[in-house]
C-alpha cells in the first residue's frame, strides 16, 4: 500500500513531536540547551533552564532548577551562582549554552564560548545524557545508565526530599547549604547549614564561622517521624551512618505538598511547604525560632527553657545563679551564670545532678568505647569535668527500628565536658534529641540530694530497699509475708536463688504490671543491697537502667543484714517516696 506525500509528512511531523516529548526531561549530545529553552521532569514537578533573578539585570543569566508550575519562580539549585553568563547582544552569536560534551561532562559556555561552569567526571564515555528527575535531581548518566554526576551532591541553599546531605566524616568534608547573597543575587551569602566540622553528631546554622543555631547531639541511629498538621503529612527525617558514609535525609508521606528546607538570605533555616489555596510558601518551622534558641544566648551554664511555658526564657542550671543580676533582669543573658558554691572535688565532696529532658551542650569531648559506668567514671575521676551525657546508640537504633541503617563500629556515645556549658536547652523528654545531662555540683544539704544529687561514693543501698519494697508490697520493717525470714532482703534473696523471683511480686500489681519490668526492678534492687559496697552499681547506672529498660546485669551477691534502725529505714524511704522527682537518692549511708 502506497502512502500519499501528505500522509508521509504528517507521520514525520508526528515522529518529531513524539521524539521531542520523550526528550523534554533531558539533554543529549548535539542538542544543547539555550536561553529560552526549558527541560521539565517527567511528572512536571521541576524545570531546568536559564533564568534572571527578580530585580536584577535582565541580561545576567544563571542556570538553575526551579519548581515548575509555581507562579513565583522558586529556584532550588544554581549551577553558576558565582559566575553569571550574559545573553548575547550580537545577533550573530547564539548566547550561552549548556551542552553534554563527548567527554561525558555537562558544560555551560558563555556567549563567547568560554567555560563558565562544568561538571568533573572521569568517565570519558561518549553519548552520556543529562536527565532532570522528578525529585529535582539533575543526573548525568552514561549509556549503560550508570550515574556519573548529580546535582544533589552539590547543593546550593535548598535541601529537597530524598537528597542526602552528607555530614563530615573523618577526612571527608560534608555538604553545606549556603544562602543566596540577596533575593536578587544567588551568589553565596553569609549564612550556611551543615554538619559539625569536628564530629558528625550535630548540625549548625552559621553566619560565616560564627554559629547561630545548633541541633541537639545525635542520640542514635534512627528515623524520626513527625506529623505536620499544616500539610496533613508525615515528615520522615533519617540520620544514617553506613560504611563511613554519614548523611541526613528526609522524605514525605504520599500526597504531601511540595516541601523543602532552605537557608534564607536573612540567616534562618526554614521548613517551607507550598500552599495551593493561598498560592504562597507557608513556613512550618524556623531555626532558630526565638532569641532564646539562638546559639549561646543564655550564656555559660544558662539554658533556654522550652517547656516552662509559652514564653521561652533563659534560666540558670541548678546550683548556679546569674553572673550579673542587673543584666539578667533586663533580658541580657550573655554573661551567663556562675556557681553558687565552688567545687571541692574530694571524697564525697561533689555530686552529680541528673537533669532529664535536656539538649546536651556544645563543646564536648567524645570518648569512645565506654559503657555507662565507664563514662560516668571518666567524669567522676577528673576534677575538671563539669558534666557528662551518655547514649547507647545501638539501643536507640533498636528502639527506633530504623531498618535503613545499622550501628557501625562503636555503638556508644560518651560526652564529657571540661569547660563552660554552652548552648543548653530544656526540651522535654519527648523530643528526639532529649537526654539526661549529669551536672557536677558541690554536695548540698539533704533536701537538695533528694532531688537527684549523688556522688561516686553515694550509697544506693536505701534505694535498693525502696525498689524491693515497692515491687513486693512489703515494708522492710514488716515480718509478715516473708515466710519466717529475718527480713525482706533475706526473703528476696532466697527467692532469687531458688529461681522463684516472680513470687516476690505483689499480687495486687501482678495483673497491671509488665512482669519483665518487675523482675528487672528486683534484680536491680538486689544489686543495690549487695554486701560489698564496691560492687554496687553507681546511682547514675541505676538511673540509666530505669530510663532505658532492660540491660545485662551481673548476678548480685548476697545482701548484708540491714544495719539501719527500722525507723531510720522508714524515714529514708518515706522521704524518697515524697520527692517529686522520678529518680532520687538518700545520702544516708548504711553498711
Amino acid at each position: 500500500m502506497k502512502l500519499s506525500a501528505c500522509t508521509v509528512v504528517v507521520l514525520y511531523l508526528l515522529f518529531l513531536l513524539l521524539t521531542s516529548c520523550e526528550a523534554d526531561d533531558r539533554i543529549v549530545p548535539g542538542k544543547p540547551l539555550n536561553p529560552g529553552d526549558v527541560i521539565v521532569s517527567d511528572a512536571g514537578v521541576f524545570a531546568l533552564g536559564f533564568f534572571s533573578p527578580s530585580n536584577s539585570t535582565p541580561t545576567k543569566l544563571y542556570l538553575g532548577i526551579w519548581y515548575n508550575g509555581i507562579p513565583d519562580r522558586t529556584v532550588v539549585w544554581v549551577a553558576n551562582r558565582e559566575i553569571p553568563v550574559h545573553s548575547s547582544r550580537d545577533s550573530s552569536s547564539s548566547g550561552p549554552t549548556l551542552a553534554v560534551t563527548n567527554t561525558s561532562n555537562l558544560v555551560l559556555f558563555d556567549a563567547d564560548g568560554r567555560v563558565a561552569w562544568t561538571t568533573t567526571t572521569s568517565s570519558g564515555t561518549a553519548n552520556s545524557t543529562a536527565v532532570l528527575l522528578n525529585n529535582g535531581n539533575l543526573v548525568l548518566r552514561s549509556p549503560n545508565v550508570a550515574m556519573l554526576w548529580q546535582s544533589f551532591d552539590h547543593p546550593t541553599d535548598t535541601h529537597l526530599p530524598e537528597m542526602k546531605l552528607r555530614i563530615n566524616y573523618g577526612v571527608r568534608p560534608g555538604d553545606r547549604l549556603v544562602s543566596w547573597r540577596s533575593p536578587s543575587d544567588p551568589a553565596p551569602g553569609s549564612f550556611s547549614y551543615g554538619g559539625d566540622p569536628d564530629t558528625f553528631l550535630q548540625t549548625f546554622v552559621w553566619n560565616g564561622s560564627r554559629p547561630l543555631w545548633r541541633s541537639g547531639v545525635w542520640t542514635g541511629y534512627r528515623v524520626y517521624t513527625e506529623y505536620v498538621a499544616n500539610i496533613s503529612a508525615i515528615i520522615y527525617i533519617s540520620v544514617v551512618d553506613i560504611d563511613d558514609n554519614a548523611y541526613v535525609a528526609f522524605s514525605l508521606s504520599n500526597g504531601a505538598s511540595l516541601t523543602r528546607y532552605v537557608v534564607s538570605h536573612a540567616g534562618k533555616m526554614m521548613l517551607q511547604s507550598w500552599n495551593d489555596a493561598s498560592r504562597r510558601w507557608d513556613v512550618l518551622g524556623v531555626m532558630p525560632r526565638t532569641d532564646c534558641n539562638s546559639y549561646g544566648h543564655c550564656g555559660p551554664f544558662g539554658y533556654c527553657d522550652n517547656v516552662g511555658g509559652e514564653v521561652r526564657t533563659c534560666k540558670c542550671l541548678q546550683g548556679f545563679e546569674p553572673t550579673n543580676d542587673e543584666e539578667w533582669r533586663h533580658g541580657r543573658f550573655s554573661q551567663g551564670c556562675r556557681r553558687k558554691e565552688a567545687l571541692r572535688c574530694g571524697v564525697d565532696g561533689d555530686g552529680f545532678l541528673a537533669l532529664p529532658g535536656m539538649k546536651a551542650p556544645d563543646r564536648f569531648l567524645l570518648v569512645d568505647n565506654k559503657s555507662f559506668d565507664e563514662c560516668a567514671a571518666e567524669c567522676h575521676r577528673n576534677c575538671s569535668c563539669v558534666a557528662y551525657a551518655y547514649a547507647n546508640l545501638s539501643s536507640s537504633y533498636q528502639k527506633k527500628k530504623n531498618l535503613t541503617s545499622r550501628p557501625v563500629g562503636d555503638p556508644t556515645r560518651c560526652l564529657v565536658y571540661m569547660e563552660e556549658l554552652i548552648d543548653t536547652e530544656k526540651i522535654g523528654a519527648a523530643a528526639a534529641a532529649s537526654e539526661t545531662l549529669y551536672l557536677r555540683l558541690t554536695r548540698l544539704p539533704t533536701e537538695y540530694a533528694m532531688r537527684g544529687i549523688f556522688s561516686v561514693k553515694s550509697d544506693v543501698y536505701s534505694f535498693g530497699v525502696l525498689i524491693l519494697e515497692i515491687v513486693s508490697g512489703v515494708k522492710i520493717s514488716s515480718t509478715d509475708h516473708i515466710m519466717g525470714f529475718e527480713n525482706l532482703l533475706d526473703y528476696a534473696w532466697n527467692l532469687w536463688n531458688e529461681e522463684k523471683t516472680k513470687d516476690l511480686i505483689d499480687p495486687s500489681i501482678v495483673d497491671s504490671c509488665v512482669t519483665d519490668e518487675a523482675l528487672l526492678c528486683i534484680h536491680l534492687g538486689l544489686s543495690c543491697v549487695q554486701g560489698d559496697p564496691n560492687v554496687r552499681p553507681l546511682m547514675s547506672s541505676v538511673v540509666f537502667i530505669l530510663e532505658n529498660g532492660s540491660t545485662t546485669l551481673p548476678v548480685p551477691d548476697k545482701p548484708i543484714h540491714c544495719t539501719y534502725k527500722i525507723n531510720e529505714i522508714e524515714q529514708i524511704t518515706g522521704d524518697i517516696l515524697s520527692s517529686k522527682n522520678s529518680v532520687t537518692l538518700s545520702v544516708v549511708e548504711g553498711r
